[in-house]
């Protein structure tokens, strides 16, 4: 298998696609049922539901053998026409991207839908200048919320313990509680839960129930501090290759397809809380008896301070630093939208 994985990837990097309608994609890891579900759907049936003369041809990331965090860096490059990514993986690679759900700053769905319309225009801009790509849709995973294998009542606990993070304002928020971050990728988390290498993680509801993360944690802590923003992106020179016509029908196409994924957001995660903490209303997802420790507004305020504290100034930092407009440009639109200035 990893012959032929591999063969298929050499291949890939040979040249484009023999026919500008024959495309290569690949979205989330196939344990992400209901997303992967909707992705093979959605590219299976892409031709008949746009007019649009195209075949996809569509792996989950773990089939390929592509790490998340090189995802942008393919479809750069051509080596896939159409990727999924984690927002806050591609900006590893660019600081402004993150800018898109920067912790603490838009705590419910209908915040986040203002901050990314917001948002949407610089962002589609600057991933065409550094990636070479095409903004297909921007969506949220769910809720970013605490695993803990420790015993804690809020946010005061997190006070010595080691934190599984992964973008630099996240980890400006667990060190603002008096946490280490530990930087670690998704399938790194369970063994370093299991070992003691991480005392909490945080992840969505439902990526932490399909981990299987309750197998190796006590407590959960649904304290949402941002919501896993994802998109799908289409190298730059296989989207000019379509007419206007063609682009249009696209775009029509993948504004239901990132509705769909809002729309599953909204749903999935109370059946995977009910799940971890042996709630009623579990459905689709592995059954556990986590003990569920309900957020307190003294925990919510505590993250609000942290905001202005440690998140804005360290984004700001970072990303002023490659991008000297960054941080007038998150002001002018998600800071506008919600009412909130980086200094």
């Amino acid at each position: 298998m990893n012959r032929l994985i591999a063969a298929a990837l050499a291949a890939t990097l040979a040249g484009p696609a023999l026919a500008e309608t024959e495309l290569r994609a690949t979205g989330l890891v196939s344990t992400h049922t209901f997303h992967t579900a909707l992705e093979e759907a959605f590219y299976a049936s892409l031709a008949e539901e746009s007019g649009v003369d195209v075949t996809v041809n569509f792996n989950p990331l773990d089939v390929v053998g592509v790490d998340m965090q090189d995802t942008l860096r393919l479809v750069a490059n051509g080596t896939f026409d159409i990727v999924e990514t984690t927002i806050g993986s591609a900006a590893r690679d660019d600081a402004f991207l993150e800018g898109i759900d920067l912790i603490g700053v838009s705590t419910s769905l209908e915040e986040l839908s203002e901050a990314v319309e917001a948002y949407r225009p610089a962002f589609e801009a600057r991933v065409a200048e550094k990636f070479n790509a095409k903004v297909l849709t921007l969506w949220p995973y769910g809720p970013q919320v605490f695993y803990c294998a420790a015993e804690v009542a809020g946010v005061e606990d997190f006070e010595g313990l080691k934190v599984r993070s992964y973008t630099p304002t996240m980890s400006a928020l667990v060190e603002y509680l008096g946490g280490t971050p530990v930087t670690l990728q998704f399938a790194e988390v369970y063994p370093a839960l299991q070992r003691g290498v991480a005392d909490c993680a945080i992840t969505s509801p439902t990526s932490g129930n399909t981990g299987k993360w309750p197998e190796v944690t006590t407590h959960f802590f649904p304290l949402g501090i941002s919501w896993s923003v994802n998109g799908h992106f289409m190298n730059l020179d296989t989207w000019n290759a379509f007419s206007d016509e063609e682009k249009a029908k696209l775009t029509t196409a993948f504004a239901s397809f990132e509705r769909q994924f809002w729309e599953l957001a909204r749903e999935n995660n109370g059946w995977a809380v009910a799940c971890n903490t042996g709630g009623e209303g579990c459905e689709n997802y592995t059954a556990y008896d986590m003990t569920l420790v309900e957020p307190s507004q003294e925990d919510r305020a505590t993250i609000k301070e942290a905001v202005q504290a440690v998140v804005l100034p360290t984004f700001k930092a970072t990303c002023d630093d490659t991008f000297a407009e960054c941080s007038s440009i998150w002001n002018e639109t998600i800071g506008a939208a919600r009412g909130v200035t980086m200094e």
